[in-house]
This record gives C-alpha cells, structure tokens and sequence, in this order.
C-alpha cells in the first residue's frame, strides 16, 4: 500500500517570528559575554557569521518583491532536504552583522499570514521561510554552545519549530509507514517503507530527545555514537536509521560523517 499523501505542516507566523527573534537575542547576550579572545575562535566565530547569514538571507527575502508563483512551491521539510548551501557569511565583525540583520528584521516585523517570497527553489510562504531560517539560526546557535561551553540557551520554541521541521524532513525523504520516529513533546513522524502500522504499539520506534534529535538530522551527531551513548533508543528490525541521517543539507560545515 503507498504512504498516505503529506500533508506539509504549517507554521503560525507570529509565533515563528517571535521564536526567531528570541533565539537571535539570546544568541546575541550569549555573544556579549564572550573575551575578544574567544570571539576571534573559528569555532565561534563561524557559527556567528553563519547566523547573520541565514538571518540575512531572510530578510533579502522579504525585501525582494514578490514572485509571480500564487501558491508556494517549497515548504520547510522540503526545504531542509534541497536548500542551496548556506549563504555566505558576511565579512567583518560577526557581532556586528548579527546586530544590523536583527534590525532589519525588526523593521519588517511579522510577515503577511498569506505573503510568498522568492527563493532559488520556488516560492514559500514568509511564515515558512521565517519556519526555514529558523532551523538554521537554532542548528548554528547550538553549534556556538558546544564551541564555548557557555549557556547560548535555545529558546524552547525555536527549538520545537526545528524539531518539527526535520521530522518531516526525514518523513519526505524516506516515506512510509514501517518506522515511528518520536522526539516528545515535539514531534511524531513515520517514515520508510514496509507495512504500516495503525494500532498499539508500533513494532519498529525510534525514541530520542529534542537536542539528540537536532543533532543527528543536522549531522552534528553520528547515530553509531547516539545509539552508543544511549541518546537514541531503537526497537524493531527496520529501525536503524542512521542510513537516512542527516537530513538538513544547509550548514555541513560541522557536519559529522554518519556510522
């Protein structure tokens, strides 16, 4: 029997917007608190520049006029799977950069529920695209944790949006009904192909936290060394998954090869 056909997932966009514009805050006291020193890291300075960039990204979306299209053409699932690599960051101080896209972001405000804008793939809504660079400014915020060991807290609505949007992710690249992937209290997904399952307990789960979840979709964690570490647990013959993973093309930089 053929998977059910997808229904893409929509994001409210106050409650997007407000998420982003959180995380970009937090990312941006986080900075504050750093020496010179650390600022200048590779490892901290990249993750920055990266989120000016895609921050940046969304705000030339927004000033673009609007595309001929009159429905989208790309939702964020698909985008996460096909997305151009991530902008180039912007040259200079990254703090600063972060600092003038956050205004011109401000400027804008909450997009139009029904407003498309232009991207290189086809039209997406302006609630989706903020949904997209979203997932890249959550993604490159917890890159900046791990560089510094400092507390770049992810807002917690940011961080579901992101969740939300790699499960679909993996759902459209591998659709199915065989496997339930679950990332509670965010997001419940089945994906790859073999019998599906409707009732009970489904014979084939894969269970892990929102952070871990983050982290594999993002190629930031292998799944050998999540499953090792005990951060995924996985039931059934058609549960491994780590074939599959990572499912966010944009920002590979860090990316870790998967087991």
């Amino acid at each position: 029997m053929p998977p059910p056909k997808r229904r893409p997932r929509t994001y409210d966009p106050a409650r997007t917007w407000a998420a982003l514009t959180a995380q970009l805050t937090r990312v941006r006291e986080a900075a504050a608190r750093l020496t010179p020193g650390e600022l200048a890291a590779p490892s901290v300075r990249g993750p920055l520049a990266r989120i000016a960039a895609h921050a940046g990204a969304l705000a030339d979306a927004l000033d673009a006029p609007p595309p001929r299209a009159v429905r989208p053409a790309l939702d964020p699932a698909r985008w996460a799977l096909e997305a151009p690599d991530a902008p180039e960051p912007p040259a200079g101080d990254p703090l600063a950069a972060l600092d003038a896209v956050a205004g011109r972001l401000a400027a804008h405000g909450v997009p139009a529920a029904g407003r498309l804008v232009p991207h290189a793939l086809g039209a997406m809504s302006a609630g989706d695209r903020a949904a997209a660079g979203l997932v890249a400014v959550v993604v490159h915020a917890d890159d900046l944790a791990r560089a510094t060991g400092a507390g770049v807290s992810l807002e917690r609505q940011a961080l579901a949006a992101a969740v939300r949007v790699l499960a679909d992710a993996l759902a459209v690249k591998a659709p199915g009904g065989a496997v339930e992937v679950r990332v509670p209290p965010y997001a419940v997904v089945q994906c790859v192909e073999g019998p599906r399952h409707t009732r009970g307990t489904p014979p084939n789960v894969v269970e892990t936290d929102p952070l871990t979840w983050l982290r594999l979709a993002a190629g930031r964690t292998a799944w050998a060394d999540a499953r090792e570490a005990a951060a995924v647990r996985a039931s059934g013959e058609r549960a491994d998954i780590g074939g599959l993973l990572p499912v966010l093309r944009t920002g590979s930089e860090e990316a870790v090869k998967p087991a």
